[in-house]
């Protein structure tokens, strides 16, 4: 028995769509849609747990460096907390975050409104706060593309929030709204000031 060929393959495959219930059709895309959203999310989970090992398995190096006559309790909590600040981004450098988020959103085809910024500051951590809301419209795979690009290029940035809406099932747009928040502190020469006065923003 002869196989078939490849144009009798795709010949088939054009009759069963053409047979097929659009909106059977419709939400299959969205099915599939949806799972690569997820798949995409889920890299980013996975991303950001290799983060946290990698900072943990630094930490317990600087940890092994310490000479073995000094307290371990004294001398690892500065060192931990050092690199905490050391893994934050820079306040004066917020503005610049922000040119990097529409710049990957042209790069994903993505129409991006004007945001919304609040600041905030932690009085007991000393760290700034850089919230951003952004509203977005695009192909549901180029808005999460664009959250995770977004997590890789901004690694001290948290996605805090993300809403969908569709206006209708066939709509291959959607418009999202997206909320980050940069976790943010002063160079050493920049905050002196600020520090000696309480750490007031």
């Amino acid at each position: 028995m002869s196989r078939p060929s490849a144009a009798g393959v795709l010949l088939r495959l054009r009759l069963a769509l053409l047979r097929a219930n659009p909106l059977t059709l419709a939400a299959a895309v969205l099915f599939v849609a949806m799972l690569a959203g997820t798949l995409w999310m889920m890299r980013a989970v996975w991303a950001q747990q290799a983060a946290r090992e990698q900072w943990q398995a630094k930490a317990a190096r600087a940890a092994a460096a310490t000479p073995a006559d000094a307290a371990p309790a004294l001398s690892a909590a500065p060192d931990n907390l050092a690199l905490f600040y050391a893994s934050l981004g820079r306040r004066r450098y917020a503005e610049q975050q922000v040119r990097t988020l529409f710049a990957l959103a042209a790069k994903n085809g993505l129409t991006l409104a004007q945001g919304e910024y609040k600041r905030g500051y932690d009085r007991d951590a000393r760290v700034y706060t850089y919230q951003i809301q952004l509203p977005l419209k695009g192909s549901y795979v180029a808005i999460w593309q664009f959250a995770m690009d977004a997590l890789r290029a901004i690694p001290f940035g948290a996605l805090d929030d993300i809403g969908f809406r569709r206006d209708a099932i066939g709509d291959t747009q959607v418009e999202a709204r997206l909320r980050l928040t940069l976790y943010l502190t002063d160079d050493p020469a920049d905050g002196r000031a600020d520090r000696d006065a309480g750490g007031a923003p």
